[in-house]
């Protein structure tokens, strides 16, 4: 029975003003989805064709962002942010640090930290089937657990899309109903020996003991969540299976691919975290006009051939940005569309491939529900953090922190629209 102001006054028998308790609301209105994508250009952009010269809304169009001009008033451009300790003479390890922000990339002894997308999981992942998506166009992902492990990546996108997609065989049921199984087995037996430890413990030692109940009840909560996934249908899609591409120089293919599995990943709600490392491999990708590797054309020393043959490359990427922002933008979501509630963020660990330079990194966001159409230009002499625009990011797709890494706080001049 529904419970009204009207029976408490009745059971009272007095008139008495009551507060506004929450069982006196009627259903309340469901949150808006919120996404986020994070995509890395291990090798970067050539600045001078990506970021802008001008502060602002009238900023001129560069080469680079002439390609998403009809997106100018959905993205922003953020020049300026660094990452806090990073070392100049290990400017490609610093992609390990690009979503983590741990200072030290490269350097001895070096232990990494969370990735913004695994925070975002540990509080809104359970919202569907996949807590997040780990995709690479090659070698590893972008991802990496609160221990500073990395997170395997996919970068095969049939297996991906049978993940997500295709029902499972009769063997595979099986098996994933006995993983389950031996999964909470598991549980029950190291919750059985760990209670038995409590008598007798000292102060710290308890202690210890409960953040590890804490984490045996979040792997149990986890577990449910599973077992709940596991017997609903996946989503059936209008789309054939991906072909995977084999040929490690087709950048722009491989990567095709990959944001077309993510835009029915979104679109399904199978997941609402999705990470994407992009390819740079040392061969000459298939793409008319270009002889040399995209390796190769990043540390082109100004060399103008090498140059030209770089714009190439880094323009029909901009496309593909271009191609994936225009299919979110056109699937409609409860009056809005998935781009307006999905975060698009694409960057990289170099500011400049040929200078090996880890200042000034290329920051391009979309979506979300951000206040766009601007260059948000920094001084590079004295960077914000790049991880105070990772907390902005947190915050935008509901994840209660001011912190993360080497923040300070959010960034400023970045607003929610």
């Amino acid at each position: 029975m529904s419970i009204t102001r009207r029976h408490f006054l009745r059971a009272a028998g007095v008139a008495l003003a009551l507060p506004q308790l929450d069982a006196f609301a009627g259903p309340r209105r469901a949150e808006p989805r919120r996404r986020m994508v994070c995509l890395c250009a291990p090798l970067g952009f050539h600045p001078a064709y990506f970021l802008p010269e001008k502060a602002g809304k009238d900023y001129a169009i560069t080469p680079y962002l002439e390609v998403l001009k009809e997106f100018r008033n959905d993205f922003t451009i953020i020049s300026g942010l660094a990452h806090t300790g990073m070392s100049p003479g290990f400017a490609h390890q610093a992609g390990q640090s690009f979503l983590t922000g741990a200072p030290g990339a490269g350097r001895p002894g070096f232990r990494n930290s969370i990735s913004i997308d695994q925070v975002a999981a540990e509080q809104i992942g359970d919202q569907t089937r996949f807590r997040s998506l780990v995709l690479s166009g090659e070698g590893g992902g972008l991802s990496w657990t609160r221990t500073g492990a990395q997170v395997p990546a996919d970068n095969l996108p049939s297996k991906v899309f049978a993940r997500l997609f295709l029902a499972d065989s009769p063997d595979e049921t099986k098996d994933r109903a006995r993983q389950l199984s031996d999964g909470r087995s598991v549980l029950d037996d190291v919750s059985a020996q760990a209670k038995a430890l409590q008598k007798g413990l000292g102060h710290d030692d308890h202690d210890k003991l409960e953040e590890y109940f804490t984490s045996v009840r979040e792997l149990e909560k986890r577990l449910a969540k599973d077992e709940l996934w596991f017997r609903k249908p996946k989503p059936k899609v209008d789309a054939a299976p991906p072909k995977d591409i084999t040929n490690g120089a087709d950048l722009l293919g491989r990567t095709r691919l990959l944001l077309d599995l993510s835009v029915l990943a979104l679109q399904t709600d199978s997941t609402r975290l999705i990470t994407i490392q992009l390819g740079g491999s040392t061969f000459a990708p298939p793409i008319a006009g270009v002889t040399l590797g995209h390796h190769d054309l990043s540390h082109h020393g100004k060399d103008p051939v090498k140059l030209d043959q770089l714009k190439i490359v880094e323009i029909e990427t901009m496309k593909l940005l271009r191609d994936f922002l225009s299919k979110l933008q056109g699937i409609p979501e409860d009056g809005a569309t998935v781009l307006s509630r999905t975060t698009v963020f694409l960057g990289s660990n170099l500011g400049d491939g040929s200078s090996h330079s880890i200042k000034n990194l290329p920051v391009f966001l979309a979506g979300g529900g951000f206040k766009h159409g601007q260059h948000l230009a920094f001084d590079p002499q004295s960077p914000p953090p790049l991880c105070n625009f990772y907390v902005s990011l947190l915050q935008r797709i509901g994840v209660q922190t001011d912190k993360f890494s080497t923040a300070t706080g959010t960034l400023t001049g970045l607003e929610m629209a």
